[in-house]
């Protein structure tokens, strides 16, 4: 038992050391289907995107989505209250899910 819980917690510290520094994670990624039907009207980010309204074929074009009216649309069609929020918790359930916490 104490050696299951010891292989289990260093490969907690690999998973955690790998994690180390940036990641560069697409929107798919970090918004798989599994969240966006837990947490938005959408089966997929991609679907979220299109029912927005705006063109986005690349980042710059997501970017130049103005700040405002997208905290509008996230707060009307999911369940958080902003962007940053839905983000927030999206990377938290990437990393937990990376380190085999879900």
């Amino acid at each position: 038992m104490f050696d299951d819980a010891l292989r289990q917690l260093r490969d907690v510290q690999r998973r955690a050391e790998q994690l180390n520094g940036e990641h560069q994670v697409t929107l798919p990624e970090l918004f798989p289907d599994e969240f966006m039907l837990r947490n938005t009207e959408f089966p997929s980010i991609g679907a979220m995107l299109e029912a927005s309204g705006y063109k986005v074929d690349s980042s710059e074009d997501f970017a130049a989505i103005p700040e405002a009216d997208w905290d509008t649309f996230i707060a009307s069609r999911t369940r958080f209250a902003s962007w940053e929020e839905m983000k927030r918790t999206a990377a938290t359930a990437w990393t937990r899910q990376r380190l085999g916490f879900d």
